[in-house]
């Protein structure tokens, strides 16, 4: 939807409010317009971007907030030595196509009762979406798909507290 680069303001208004005196990770900083949104409002967010030349933007974009920490490399590896996390937003790469190579990670990134928000998704998508199966079918999960836009929806999943 964004086409890689920043997220939608109607996903920033709903990130800045589940933010909220949360600590927040998100996976793909790009431009960091979704991380200054969420700075906002977070007790404190970590964003990860893999391209050097995104990162140097949004590390001007960032540089008003201290509670943000931007870091460059593959989420993968960085945001779990940093979590868990009250609200993880997944706007990079490695979690579309296969969550099931990634479930134990996510999952562990989020706290009990910790949210995780995917955006970028066309609402009432024809077949099979392995994103929205993982989502509606694990059973640490709760989940809800809500449009962003008449276009648009996002994913906001919650990670049982059991």
């Amino acid at each position: 939807m964004t086409g890689g680069g920043s997220s939608i303001p109607e996903v920033q208004r709903l990130l800045a409010v589940l933010a909220t005196g949360r600590r927040v990770a998100e996976a793909g900083t790009a431009f960091g317009e979704g991380a200054a949104a969420m700075a906002r409002t977070a007790e404190s967010v970590v964003t990860v971007e893999v391209d050097p030349e995104r990162a140097a933007i949004a590390s001007k974009r960032l540089a008003p907030f201290p509670n943000v920490e931007l870091l460059v490399g593959d989420w993968h590896e960085l945001l779990p030595l940093r979590g868990p996390f009250g609200l993880v937003f997944l706007d990079g790469g490695g979690f579309a196509h296969a969550p099931e190579d990634v479930d134990e990670l996510v999952v562990g990134l989020l706290e009990p009762g910790g949210l995780l928000v995917k955006d970028d998704l066309t609402p009432s998508w024809p077949g099979f979406d392995p994103v929205r199966e993982w989502a509606f079918d694990h059973r640490e999960l709760e989940a809800v798909e809500i449009l962003t836009t008449p276009a648009t929806s996002a994913l906001v999943v919650a990670r049982r507290a059991f």
